[in-house]
């Protein structure tokens, strides 16, 4: 019995031990360290983009013509037209916006005040304004009609004004006292729910559009081995429009003005850009994005570049004026070209950004669970967290990428419009992805076409991806012609 009383007791002790131990872990050491700790601080609350709104429609799939014989074999009550002792003046042509029953099964519910009761349901209306008419926005946490608070160039932003909203709750919890009792000073952090709804449908643009004024290849002077000649110096070597032109008149005593190259190269990239954006490219399942700035005649400009992390092709640019969330769609949507759902473990790294998980939410909103996807965002330069340090190496591989181009944009000191930054852009990506030797491949290219191949030297595999271009805009054109 002495040694069961001794064994029973050295148990309680172990289990104190251990109920101690574990209190400790809890207290001192996170079970599950955050992906960013800053990032729940309520200062960077407005960085956020929270979730989808929920759609409630009040119109019902029944009409009238359904409901009049139901109601009378489930509850054996006939539903006759209103007996009128007066002419009414509702309008001929109004019907109830949820089951459709015509003028004779409506009547006014509060005399003059405009409100309309139909018979059949017993909906409530105005003839001028139905909450019927339109699907409502409801915030997920307290399921409360969004208000449309402000209207934006692109969208409309809509706010749950519920204070008595979990979400908001939860966020004012984390505010200090001190700016609590300060004159606005809730204002200062975002604590309700918001939702944008963009009023432009970015996936309804077209991305093949050929830029307008474009100039021929009928050439008066010169021919196109000088033109090749102009694009391998200008685009593969990095050099200036002027310093082309001195180059090409010391090598080979070509006497041509730096206008004229730069009308070789607009006239290049008109060529080959569609061959660029219709090449079928290897996607993988991880795709890195930035934007870096550009200057437009000493504005800032923007270029949106997409990586597949795997192959290191661009897949999506852009060039856009604003850094807004219509450009990020539009490389996304030129990324994602040629893929009827996204792959399994799909992963699209970016940096901490709003306009990338935006962008996203509008994709799953448009297209569903085939292009649902989480924006895995890596901020700061250190790595602080766990997601930082798991990605850092492909968002390291998208900077390299930005430090590439602005090496060959720096020379331009800019550019005198959007149509030249396009065009530069262009024949930069044309050159990367098909033209430029890379180390990690081996000092290969990374898209190999068969025809490039039988080119001895490179003006004349600018020649054949002219060639290229000018075979996918005759298929383009066929296309849009059936």
């Amino acid at each position: 019995m002495d040694i069961i009383h001794y064994l029973l007791q050295l148990i309680q002790y172990l289990y104190l031990q251990n109920c101690w131990l574990l209190n400790f872990i809890c207290r001192y050491i996170p079970l599950k360290q955050w992906a960013f700790d800053d990032s729940h601080s309520p200062k960077y609350q407005k960085f956020k983009i929270d979730e989808l709104p929920l759609v409630t429609d009040f119109r019902q799939g029944w009409d009238y013509k359904d409901l009049i014989p139901y109601y009378e074999k489930r509850y054996g009550r006939k539903i006759r037209p209103v007996a009128r002792r007066s002419e009414c003046d509702i309008p001929d042509s109004c019907s109830c916006p949820r089951c459709n029953a015509p003028k004779p099964f409506l009547y006014k519910n509060n005399g003059s005040k405009g409100q309309i009761l139909c018979k059949v349901c017993a909906a409530r209306f105005s003839s001028a304004e139905s909450r019927f008419s339109s699907s409502k926005l409801r915030c997920p946490h307290c399921k409360n009609a969004l208000v449309a608070k402000k209207e934006r160039k692109h969208f409309i932003l809509h706010k749950c004004v519920n204070p008595k909203c979990p979400y908001y709750l939860h966020n004012l919890k984390k505010v200090d006292k001190d700016a609590l009792k300060e004159d606005y000073g809730k204002n200062k952090y975002k604590l309700h729910y918001l939702y944008r709804e963009f009023t432009m449908d970015f996936f309804r643009m077209d991305l093949n559009t050929l830029p307008k004024y474009s100039s021929s290849l009928k050439f008066s002077r010169h021919n196109a081995h000088v033109m090749s000649l102009c694009l391998t110096l200008h685009v593969n070597l990095g050099l200036s429009l002027r310093k082309t032109s001195q180059a090409l008149k010391d090598l080979y005593n070509i006497s041509i003005s730096h206008q004229q190259i730069a009308n070789y190269c607009k006239t290049a990239a008109i060529c080959i850009k569609p061959f660029v954006d219709q090449y079928p490219y290897q996607k993988n399942t991880v795709f890195t994005a930035d934007e870096t700035y550009i200057k437009i005649r000493s504005v800032k400009a923007y270029v949106w570049l997409i990586m597949d992390a795997v192959s290191r092709s661009i897949i999506g640019y852009q060039v856009s004026d604003n850094r807004g969330v219509g450009p990020c769609i539009l490389a996304m949507r030129m990324a994602f070209r040629g893929l009827t759902k996204l792959p399994e473990k799909f992963q699209f790294i970016a940096d901490g950004y709003s306009a990338y998980p935006l962008a996203s939410m509008e994709f799953a909103k448009k297209f569903g669970k085939d292009f649902t996807f989480k924006i895995t965002q890596v901020i700061g330069l250190t790595n602080d967290d766990a997601v930082s340090k798991e990605y850092r190496p492909f968002k390291q591989m998208i900077e390299r990428l930005n430090r590439t181009y602005k090496a060959s944009y720096r020379h331009t000191n800019g550019f005198d419009n959007i149509d030249g930054a396009n065009y530069d852009l262009a024949l930069w990506v044309a050159y990367y992805n098909f033209l430029r030797p890379h180390k990690h491949n081996q000092y290969k290219v990374l898209n190999e076409v068969e025809m490039l191949q039988g080119a001895d030297n490179m003006p004349g595999k600018w020649q054949l991806l002219i060639f290229l271009g000018q075979q996918t805009i005759l298929e383009l054109q066929k296309q849009n012609s059936v």
